[in-house]
Order: C-alpha cells, then structure tokens, then sequence
C-alpha cells in the first residue's frame, strides 16, 4: 500500500489527480478535476477546504430539486391533492405500481394503454410526490445530502448516482410492496446519503463522528415504525447509493478507470430495472390500487 509523501507513516490509496503522488485525507483538497495536493491544489485551482466544501453551489442537486418541483406543480395542476392522498391524471400516469408497469391492470374500455407495459414508471414515480409535506421534507433532505456529496465526486457522478439509486429504489419498493401505489424522491436520496457514506469512508472520516451514521439509523427506524413510508424504496435506493458511490470512489477515482465506473453504475441501474421489471410481472390485477 503506498504512503503519503507528506505523511510517511499513514498508507492512502488515493494520488493526486495532477502529479500523482500519494495523499492521506489530512493532504486531499478537493477541486473540479479530483483530489489534488496541496502544491498542485495552489498552483492550478482554487483551494476549497472542508469549511467551505459543502457550501459550495451544486448545479446538478439544484437542478434536480427544480425537476422534482416541476413534476409536483404539474401533478398538482392535472387534480393531485396539495394534502396528500393520490389522484390526478398525471399521478395516476407516473406513480410507480407494479400491475400497471406490466400490463396487468384493469384499465377502463377504451383506454389507451390497456394491456401495454408501462415501464416509465420506474422513472416518473421518483419524481411524483403525495402531497406538499412529502415533497418538502424530500426537497429538504436532497438539498442538504446532494449539496455535500456533488463537490465530493463532480456533477456527472452526482446525476449518475441519483438515477441508478432512483432505479434501485423503484425495484425495492416493488419487491416489498409490488401491489401499492408508491412516490417520491426518497429511495434516489437515500442513495446518495449511502454514496457520501462510501466517500467519507474513503476519505478517512468517520460516519458517527460526522453524524452520518445516526442520521442513517434515525431514518431506518422512521421508514421501519412511520406509517405510509416505503421501507423497500429506502433500502432498495441505499443500497444502490452504496454500490455506485463505491464504483464512483474505488474504481473511477482510485484506479483513475472512469470510464468502467460508469458502466458498473449502468449494469447496475440496468439490473434494478430487470428486477423490477420480474417483480411486476407476477402482480395481478388490484382494482382499488389507482383511481382513474
């Protein structure tokens, strides 16, 4: 294992994205382009220390909130009640549900996707929300978690990391709960709290001294003890945080192979959605699941 030039005794796997060298997390300074040195980070970017990391604007964490809000206006509009409860055209078109994702729901005489496979939902159901108190509390949480991890491992790595947990978190609620009707942001943010979890591992900080863990055990007993909260979606999305941000740290920083990251990340995004999709096709037909 090598050490860190500047720090002979402490072993690192991770080097300077610019002169190569060997750096503990005592010596990484994050820029735009990787971990740097401190002598590459003074010479060729703007030093940003931890103070200062998670305020750093995030684009991609902001434009995802405005999406999620976007999608919440425009299923309020089309007759989702601001108070919760379901309902509406464009919820009852997006909400994630297992009999309506592979064909096997009751659609009324004449309705035009009766009988086809409805595979958008595993993607339109992460950006639908059961009211205002949901999506607040969703939008809240994105922005907190997504505004630390993005400066963390670049914004494509973000966006990657919020979809294939979304996807991971489609296939867990459907594995837990296939025949209810499930929404929102959740499983995708519980996967890039486990995503900033890998990455401060890998950064030599610890979760319970940082507070990650307890905040971590704080919301597995919320989504195990609370009422109406998809239990599968958060560990399905947690998990799938976990496996890409490992990808995204230990194969595409450290060994510098971004490129098969990205693709470990698709493989996995691609085997969510296969599960899911084997999920879905053994639920039958649920008359009171969506009103339409």
């Amino acid at each position: 294992m090598p050490v860190c030039y500047r720090h002979p005794s402490r072993e690192t796997g991770v080097s300077c994205s610019s002169c190569g060298r060997p750096i503990c997390p005592d010596c990484m300074t994050p820029t735009s382009v990787g971990m740097r040195c401190p002598e590459c980070a003074r010479q060729r970017t703007k030093v940003r220390t931890a103070r200062t990391l998670s305020g750093r604007a995030g684009s991609v964490t902001q434009a995802l909130i405005v999406l999620n809000v976007v999608a919440f206006l425009v299923e309020t509009a089309a007759g989702a009640p601001l108070g919760g409860g379901g309902g509406g055209t464009v919820w009852n078109h997006g909400v994630l549900y297992g009999p309506a994702i592979h064909g096997n729901f009751a659609f009324p005489p004449g309705w035009p996707y009766a009988g086809h496979d409805q595979y958008w939902r595993l993607v339109t159901g992460g950006f639908l929300h059961d009211g205002f108190f949901h999506i607040a509390i969703n939008m809240l949480s994105l922005w907190f978690v997504g505004m630390a991890l993005e400066p963390a491992i670049g914004r494509l790595n973000l966006a990657v990391v919020y979809f294939v947990s979304l996807l991971g978190g489609s296939f867990g609620a459907l594995l837990f709960q296939p025949d209810l009707p499930t929404v929102g942001a959740s499983g995708a943010i519980f996967g890039i709290f486990g995503a900033l979890i890998v990455v401060a591992r890998a950064r030599g900080i610890s979760i319970w001294q940082s507070g990650l863990g307890m905040i971590l055990l704080l919301n597995l007993i919320l989504s195990v003890t609370a009422r109406g909260i998809s239990l599968g979606g958060h560990l399905g999305g947690f998990v799938a945080g976990l496996i890409a941000g490992w990808l995204v740290v230990e194969v595409g920083e450290r060994r510098r192979m971004t490129g098969v990251a990205l693709a470990g990340c698709a493989v996995l995004g691609a085997a969510a959605v296969a599960g899911a999709i084997a999920v879905a096709s053994g639920t039958g037909i649920a008359p009171n699941g969506i009103t339409l």
